[in-house]
């Protein structure tokens, strides 16, 4: 499968926590996990340009699907 060039960080949010009401709280668990995981958090400080952007980038997407144990070919069916 072919990554996004960038993906939006509260379609990711909404494609890991389908079960979230909204994508607020989807975003809430999101940071959450980023927050709670110091190996997670540290990989995507070295990957950001600019942490305050509204996207994720495909190598920040790759980390986070490798940190959620999820293949590209099931990122693509969620």
């Amino acid at each position: 499968m072919i990554l996004p060039r960038t993906i939006l960080k509260q379609k990711l949010a909404i494609k890991l926590y389908p079960q979230s009401s909204n994508t607020t709280s989807a975003m809430q668990l999101l940071r959450k996990e980023i927050k709670l995981s110091q190996e997670l958090n540290s990989k995507l400080d070295l990957l950001a340009k600019n942490k305050r952007a509204h996207y994720y980038t495909h190598k920040q997407l790759e980390v986070i699907l490798e940190h959620f144990c999820i293949s590209l070919e099931e990122f693509g069916s969620l």
